[in-house]
């Protein structure tokens, strides 16, 4: 599943540098996720780094970017060239 960052966003710019597939750029108004980079940091991570410092809680699975662990593994080895 990709992630999303809801409207609570308060564009403290902690997020966007954390993302190590630069999944996460400045909106029209907040901060937004790439579902199609976004892999919520497998392959990387245990846990999707910008959830950790988001201080406000706004970033969320997104309910319409539905995807297994196995998924997000071949998308990151997609974006990534890694096996």
């Amino acid at each position: 599943m990709a992630l999303t960052i809801t409207d609570e966003c308060i564009n403290c710019d902690v997020c966007e540098p954390e993302c190590p597939n630069s999944a996460i750029s400045q909106g029209d108004e907040i901060y937004e996720i790439d579902p199609g980079k976004c892999t919520e940091c497998v392959g990387h991570y245990d846990e999707p780094q910008c959830q950790q410092v988001c201080p406000v809680d706004c970033i969320n699975v997104s309910e319409t970017h539905v995807e297994s662990k196995d998924q997000l593994m071949a998308k990151f080895i997609k974006l990534t060239s890694k096996a």
